[in-house]
Formats: structure tokens, C-alpha cells, sequence
């Protein structure tokens, strides 16, 4: 039963900031209630996890996994009610919902072999005795979670995070509140000692607190660019507290040289549309050249885009688009693409807000070639932007023409030109006749320009939960040997 609480040092409590609430995404209806974290209650999360830290850190390892394996446990046992209550209060299709709780399982043995791979204990003979590497963690983590991946995403810091010894407190989106409740209490049912992971609910205004509080020794961010630059300015003149920035992109997928052009559209069209396009490797620009492969691809995702089939989660045939999370969402995607048509996009099959309710946008496709100035955005949503030019080096330079730098898609039947593509493209995801929404979980994920700073999540994770202590030790009593000038004996 999800009761909107608060989990602050090992106890649910009801927030003393004001009450909110969320909508279902395929209904408009309400969804979860709650009440936020007030100031006091920020404090009183922030304090908990300062003092389990010290306790936490210095429990032994298999100690702290054996409590991250009960957690998994948790969540395998209640892996069909997780995956419906987020494609409810996602709107993705319960298929989707699922594969997102299968990467929430498989978190902790990922996490804990690049724990041992990136931050484990190194040491090398030298001629005095021995050099030393070995992690430490920092200590309170701040995890603010997005909505589109409300279980995924915030685990994939949370649990490098528990591995290294850090505590954490744990602000989900505002959008996803109850899957945060669900999550935490599978750990407290894991047996997480009091005050390692403390949830709190809130809006800006406590995520600024959190942030700036002295105590926050580092923020773990999955999200959008606008509220990742309000951290990173929040935090300047803070070089001692750690940031992980993993934010969105405006992601091209070039078609070229391609003989099968239908095979190609469902990539395109996994590329674009998955998640109904809110996921932050998702595909938003299409590069084609003049030739008549170009026009071929484009007319098979034209022709496809009918067929993909739009509907609620639990439809029955399932659905491969949802609506999007609210329809706010939905209304800005349309106000997006309306912009680029008035300013001479070719409507090629464009999106339209669905009869089945306002958070339900149509897959769309327009042509933005001549569009003057485009606007380098990403778009949240099923609009795949086409634009056509002369040849395969304008097709990179087009590709590159971005501020951000997350995925990049290259199809093609030739190899030459994917060889090219992976030395000249500037992306931390790069994928050849795959969809650019595809990732390993044992890969470093992330992006560059902004992207993030670069690759902190996926593998990579274990980079940023720890630091390094690197020392110079020999045995018996201390001496030097070595001879400096002007050193008086």
C-alpha cells in the first residue's frame, strides 16, 4: 500500500510541506497523493544520512551487498506489480514498463563487478616498498530521479552508491512519486539499516536546499539540460562536492547507402518512437541525402508511422506508443513542432494530439531542410525531424551540428562510411545499424557538449561514487634514502 509518506531515517512519516499529486498519463485522473518535504523535513533527511554514513562506509563489503541482494530479491519478487505501476504512472506500455524492472534486477552484479573493475584495491612493488591505490566514498549522495525511467534511472546511482559506502538522499520527479514509494520500501524490507537511503518528495525549491546543504557531498542528476544547468550553477564554487550530469540530446541518425529501406524505417522508427520519443537517446533528426535513397527511406517511415500502433498500457493488443507523461508534455511536443512548420518545415506526416485524450501524441515526421536557423532542442517526444543533404560529409557535419552530444545512429551497408562515422562523430553513444536508443549496461553511458559531463552513468557509475587515495608505503621505520642538494645531514 503506498501511503505518499516520507522515508526519513528508517521510519515513514508524513511530509510537512504541502500536499501534491499526480495523473495518470492515459486517464488525466489522479493518481498518487502525498505532502512534500518542508525545510525541516529537507534538514532532517540530510542529517539522517550524515550519520548512517560513517557506520555504513565501515560495514564490511559482502555486508552491504548481502543487503543490496536482499533489495534485488525484493524487487524480483514484486517484478509484475513494479512494471504495472510504472507503465500506470508512466504511461508506457506494460512491455516497456517490464524491461525497465529487468534493468533494475540485473543493477547490483553490474554494479558490483565494475565496483571491482573501476575502484578496487591496487598495489605495486617499488623499490622503497609498494604504491597504493585504493576508493573511498565520498559520503551523502543527493539522487534526483527523472519520470521517464522512475525506476531505472535513480537505481543506476543509488546502487554504486550503497556499493562504494556512500548514504543517499533520494528526491524522485514529481511526475513519478509512487514508484519512488514502491522502490523504497523493497529496501526497507531489505533491511537497510536507518538512514542510508532517505526519500523525500519535493519541488525546486527543496532540490536547491538539498543541493547547497553543506552536508550533500555530491548530486547524482538523470534529466533534462534546463534543470541540469541549474545544479551545475547551484553548485559553482563548489569544486569539493561531486556532480554526475546525465541530460538529454538532439540525436541524428543518418541513413545512407542502405539497401533495404523497410528494414531501415523500423529502425528509424525504434530509434525515434520508443517510449513515445521520451527517452534521452531517442533519435530526433533524420539525415538523408538527394538521392533516391534518401526518398526511399523517407517514404517507408511514412508509410510505417500508421501502423504503429498508439493505445493505453494495458491495451490488448499491446501498444508500441503511450501517451506522453502529462498533457502539458504533450501540448508543448505540438507548440514545437509548430514552430519549425511556420518557419518552413514540410509537414511530411506530422503529430497530432490524439482523440484518445490529450497526453496521446501521433507519431509524427516533418522536413526541416529548409527550416533557417534550426533550433538545436531536443524534442520530448514522437517528432522525428528529416533533414536532406549533399553527401556523406555534409551528413556529418549536419550530425555534429548540435550542443549536444549523447547518441548517434549510423545506417548503412557499408562499412567504409561507419568507419568513418565512429572517427569523425562526436557522441558517447555510437551505434551502426543498431537504434540509437540501444546501450550496454556494462558500457560507460553519457554524453558529451550538453549531453552531461560526459560519462557518468551505466558502468561508469562507479567513477563518480568514489575517489581515489593513492600512497607511497615501505615497511619498518621510516627513512629516505634519497640524496637532495643542500640537505645538511
Amino acid at each position: 500500500m503506498l501511503t505518499g509518506e516520507l522515508w526519513i531515517d528508517g521510519t515513514w512519516r508524513k511530509g510537512s510541506g504541502a500536499s501534491f499529486s499526480s495523473e495518470e498519463p492515459a486517464t488525466g485522473e489522479r493518481f498518487f497523493t502525498g505532502h512534500m518535504a518542508n525545510l525541516q523535513d529537507a534538514d532532517a533527511a540530510l542529517e539522517a544520512a550524515a550519520q548512517a554514513f560513517d557506520p555504513w562506509r565501515k560495514m564490511p563489503l559482502d555486508d552491504r551487498v548481502e543487503i543490496i541482494t536482499k533489495f534485488t530479491d525484493r524487487l524480483t519478487a514484486n517484478k509484475d506489480a513494479l512494471a504495472k505501476l510504472i507503465s500506470k504512472e508512466t504511461g508506457k506500455p506494460l512491455w516497456d514498463a517490464a524491461g525497465e524492472v529487468g534493468a533494475m534486477i540485473g543493477k547490483a552484479a553490474i554494479s558490483l563487478k565494475a565496483y571491482h573493475d573501476r575502484t578496487g584495491v591496487e598495489e605495486a612493488e617499488m623499490p622503497f616498498g609498494a604504491r597504493q591505490l585504493s576508493y573511498r566514498p565520498h559520503g551523502v549522495m543527493l539522487v534526483i530521479g527523472p519520470f521517464n525511467f522512475p525506476g531505472h534511472l535513480p537505481n543506476g546511482h543509488i546502487v554504486p552508491a550503497l556499493i562504494a559506502g556512500n548514504t543517499v538522499v533520494f528526491k524522485p520527479s514529481e511526475l513519478t512519486p509512487a514508484t519512488a514509494e514502491f522502490v523504497m520500501r523493497a529496501w526497507a524490507e531489505a533491511g537497510l539499516p536507518p538512514g542510508v537511503i532517505n526519500l523525500v518528495h519535493g519541488d525546486r525549491e527543496i532540490a536547491e536546499t538539498l543541493i547547497k546543504d553543506p552536508r550533500t557531498a555530491g548530486v547524482l542528476f538523470t534529466g533534462g539540460v534546463s534543470a541540469g544547468l541549474a545544479i551545475h550553477r547551484a553548485l559553482a564554487g563548489e569544486p569539493n562536492k561531486i556532480l554526475a550530469l546525465e541530460l538529454g540530446g538532439n540525436n541524428p541518425i543518418i541513413a545512407w547507402n542502405v539497401a533495404d529501406a523497410d528494414a531501415a524505417a523500423r529502425m528509424i522508427a525504434r530509434s525515434c518512437y520508443l517510449s513515445s520519443g521520451q527517452r534521452c537517446t531517442c533519435a530526433k533528426r533524420l539525415i538523408v541525402g538527394p538521392h533516391a535513397d534518401g526518398d526511399r527511406v523517407i517514404a517507408a517511415v511514412k508509410a510505417l508511422l500508421p501502423r504503429l500502433r498508439l493505445g493505453a498500457p494495458e491495451d490488448d493488443p499491446a501498444p508500441f506508443l503511450g501517451p506522453l507523461i502529462s498533457a502539458n508534455a504533450a501540448a508543448h511536443v505540438i507548440s514545437q513542432q509548430t514552430r519549425l512548420i511556420e518557419s518552413g518545415a514540410d509537414p511530411i506526416h506530422p503529430a497530432q494530439v490524439s482523440g484518445l485524450g490529450d497526453a496521446y501524441v501521433t507519431p509524427g515526421m516533418i522536413d526541416v531542410t529548409r527550416v533557417p536557423d534550426r533550433p538545436d532542442e531536443e524534442i520530448f517526444g514522437p517528432v522525428l525531424q528529416v533533414i536532406r543533404v549533399a553527401d556523406f560529409n555534409a551528413a556529418l557535419a549536419e550530425a555534429n551540428n548540435t550542443r549536444f552530444g549523447l547518441a548517434a545512429g549510423l545506417i548503412s551497408d557499408d562499412r567504409a562510411l561507419y568507419e568513418q562515422f565512429s572517427q569523425e562523430i562526436r557522441a558517447g553513444i555510437v551505434n551502426w545499424n543498431r537504434p540509437t536508443n540501444g546501450a550496454s549496461s556494462a558500457a560507460p553511458f553519457g554524453g558529451v557538449g550538453l549531453s552531461g559531463n560526459h560519462r557518468p552513468a551505466g558502468y561508469s557509475s562507479a567513477d563518480y561514487v568514489a575517489w581515489p587515495m593513492a600512497g607511497l608505503v615501505a615497511p619498518g621505520a621510516a627513512r629516505d634514502d634519497e640524496a637532495f642538494p643542500g640537505l645538511i645531514e
